[in-house]
């Protein structure tokens, strides 16, 4: 509802509209554009200074604007009033925001996600609502090994008055989802980008070998892409396996899921507010890593370092100061970076290789390096100790990157608080202080592991 000031000016009733109309924090700023769209339509007009926040006016700038919407960043910070606002509009629009927008019926998502393991049963998530489905017979599958293997995604989705509004919700939380399964699971999770490219590609049944040059993308049998309820499950159930044994190497192609894979869903449900931001980029830059592995191994190994500092952004990183003797301790990304998996992925990895991922790291984003596949035409795979090593760093990294992502996920409190109980007991050593001498230095611990 807004709130309309009624003011007298002379013997004239004025109708005084507050200045910033946006009175919903828990609304999303793509969906309100999108509502925006449906009801006010326009081709809408950018300022777009650097300067200062960005404008956008709708439908346009000057006499017929209605609204026009503040960004700071990608955020919407407010929506004023323009020339032609009309309030009997805007009112309406208020309403299908607090009783169509932000609550509504839960209905259920579909669409197609892929996987490097074969599916061939499904998995119903009790308290999630997350169900994974093997293809129907009749859609495509690979003849090639190793192959991105389609299965469907159903999910919860919360059903909205606008059809196009609904189907984006749906869009997103498919994205979302299926970047997390990529942590979650053995053999990862991907979908088709939103821009996918265009392709040369070889008939292999084409005995000339004649090429063709086609966009990329998948089609098959679906369905109707929103429903009521979960489709009934398959007839074959896939296994689930105990999480600490979930990783172990099965010789097998097909696609089994850990027990917890429910409860690690409705965790990252529950994420709000900061912490569903960072581990959303985070997971973004860890499937960002595999698709670029085939282009670029220094890009593919700086996306996993992303993906680590993603998880470390609004923390600490300038100098800061011992309580007990005064003197500056290093505090940076560097150490931040360090400091994150040593937290998440306590014993697997010494703090001389986390030493050097990050300088590997450094070197390529400041463009110093490029690691030898990149740089070299190799004879088979990395073919110097040099380059073996790279290679090896980056299996490493990418298995420590995954680790500490699914740790924090699932008891982030518990790795951080043993990881500031050992930090603050064993500071007496960077304090030169004799063991039985030291105290538990516990704000020095919350400096070096942040939250």
């Amino acid at each position: 509802m807004v709130l309309i000031t009624v003011c007298m000016i002379g013997s004239t009733l004025r109708l005084q509209m507050p200045n910033n109309l946006l009175i919903w924090p828990n609304l999303q700023a793509t969906e309100l554009m999108v509502l925006l769209h449906e009801r006010m339509g326009g081709t809408w007009q950018g300022d777009l200074s650097v300067r200062r926040p960005s404008k956008l006016y709708i439908p346009m700038f000057g006499p017929t604007c209605r609204v026009m919407l503040k960004f700071d960043g990608p955020k919407i910070v407010a929506i004023e009033p323009g020339e032609a606002f009309d309030t009997t509009q805007w009112e309406q629009i208020s309403n299908e925001i607090e009783n169509s927008v932000l609550r509504g019926p839960t209905r259920v998502g579909r669409e197609y996600s892929f996987s490097s393991r074969r599916v061939t049963g499904s998995w119903r998530g009790r308290h999630s609502g997350v169900q994974i489905l093997p293809p129907p017979s009749n859609a495509p599958h690979p003849t090639i090994q190793p192959a991105d293997y389609p299965f469907i995604l159903e999910f919860p989705l919360m059903n909205a008055s606008i059809d196009h509004l609904t189907n984006h919700r749906r869009i997103r939380k498919h994205r979302d989802l299926t970047l997390l399964l990529n942590i979650l699971l053995f053999g990862g999770a991907k979908l088709m980008g939103l821009r996918p490219p265009h392709v040369w590609v070889l008939d292999l049944d084409d005995l000339g070998r004649n090429s063709e040059w086609v966009p990329q993308g998948f089609r098959a049998p679906l369905g109707p892409a929103i429903i009521d309820s979960l489709s009934a499950p398959a007839a074959d159930q896939l296994e689930e396996v105990a999480p600490e044994q979930y990783d172990e190497v099965v010789v097998s192609d097909e696609l089994r899921v850990p027990s917890d894979l429910d409860e690690s869903i409705c965790l990252y449900e529950a994420l709000l507010g900061v912490d569903r931001e960072k581990f959303d980029r985070a997971a973004f830059w860890f499937s960002t890593s595999s698709r670029m592995w085939d282009i670029s191994m220094s890009a593919s190994f700086a996306a996993l370092a992303f993906a680590i500092e993603s998880m470390t952004t609004g923390s600490n990183v300038h100098e800061v100061q011992c309580h007990a003797c005064g003197s500056p301790i290093e505090s940076g990304p560097t150490k931040l970076f360090r400091n994150f998996l040593a937290a998440y992925v306590p014993g697997a990895s010494l703090a001389r290789d986390r030493n050097d991922m990050y300088s590997l790291r450094s070197d390529v984003v400041h463009g110093e390096q490029l690691v030898e596949l990149d740089r070299e035409i190799p004879i088979v795979g990395a073919w110097t100790p040099p380059g073996f090593k790279e290679l090896e760093q980056y299996r490493a990294m990418w298995q420590l990157t995954r680790t500490a992502l699914r740790n924090w996920l699932k008891n982030r409190h518990r790795y951080l608080q043993q990881a500031r109980e050992v930090c603050a007991y064993f500071h007496w050593i960077k304090r030169d202080r004799p063991l039985w001498e030291a105290d538990i230095d516990w704000a020095f611990a919350e400096q070096e592991f942040p939250a």
